[in-house]
């Protein structure tokens, strides 16, 4: 089998500060780490490849730093690492970004084989829209699969795959033909910490690094900040609540402690026991 994962290099949100004047996230000095969602995309890719054969190729767009956070994949396991880097991508948004990695997966089928999966992370941290595995499908016209918690089976020879998929309801269990696009959700498995042998070939491994002309981006117009419609008019931390929580004073029997934060709820908020008779009552 062949898979490639997406993965994006993102400032570590636990250190993310915002510019008391400006507004703006001060980047400067916030270490950099591969999008946590992606991590189990990863393993899941791995885990494939391990139990049907074939390689894993890992790709990203971003600076050239960001060949950093290829290498940490390939020191976890991945076979080959491809970096999309060009100044023409700077700004991008999600349809931009969709753009350029579909441009980028049709260049890396043309040069390493067609792709059975593309795995991408639910989202990511520091965009947290998801949207670029669901347009990188859309664009790539593969079947997709978002929200995955597991996958149930896969068949290479018959190319299917069942998946359990979180929804509102419950659980789906999906199957569905490749090639296809899966996006993964947090917790799905464990990921690995990698063997030394991969470590050591992380470290001289050549990361395959590719402009928008290698990749045949022929449109700049479609990346950057010509090709985002979005933007982003304001950032800011939110505001300190000035009302503090209130103090239910325990009861001796949970029931009554249970029923007395059930009062207090309602007593604050009105509108509320109405909205949660109307949902229990089906109407």
């Amino acid at each position: 089998m062949k898979i490639l994962v997406c993965i994006k290099q993102v400032p570590d949100s636990a250190q993310i500060r915002v510019h008391p004047v400006t507004n703006t996230i001060m980047r400067q000095g916030v270490p950099t780490i591969i999008n946590p969602y992606d991590l189990f995309s990863l393993e899941e890719a791995l885990r494939l490849r391990d139990k049907f054969g074939g390689e894993v190729t890992v790709l990203t767009m971003g600076p050239p730093m960001a060949a950093d956070s290829l290498r940490k994949a390939l020191a976890i396991g991945a076979d080959r690492a491809v970096l999309l880097t060009d100044r023409f991508f700077a700004g991008s948004d999600t349809l931009a970004t969709t753009y350029a990695l579909a441009q980028a997966i049709r260049k890396i089928e043309e040069t390493f084989g067609p792709q059975d999966i593309v795995f991408a992370g639910k989202q990511t941290i520091d965009g947290d829209t998801a949207q670029v595995g669901p347009g990188v499908a859309k664009r790539l016209g593969l079947l997709q699969l978002t929200y995955v918690s597991r996958i149930a089976e896969c068949d290479p020879d018959k190319r299917e795959l069942v998946v359990e998929r979180r929804s509102e309801g419950g659980v789906q269990v999906l199957r569905t033909a490749m090639p296809c696009l899966v996006t993964m959700l947090e917790g799905a498995n464990e990921v690995r910490r990698g063997a030394i042998e991969d470590s050591l070939r992380a470290a001289r491994a050549e990361i395959v690094t590719w402009s928008a002309k290698d990749a045949g981006i022929e449109d700049l117009t479609k990346c950057g900040l010509k090709g985002s419609p979005t933007i982003v008019k304001k950032v800011f931390a939110p505001s300190p609540r000035s009302e503090r929580a209130a103090f239910v004073e325990p009861a001796k029997a949970a029931s009554d402690s249970a029923e007395a934060l059930i009062e207090a709820i309602f007593s604050r908020q009105p509108s509320l026991e109405a909205d949660m008779t109307k949902l229990a009552s089906g109407f």
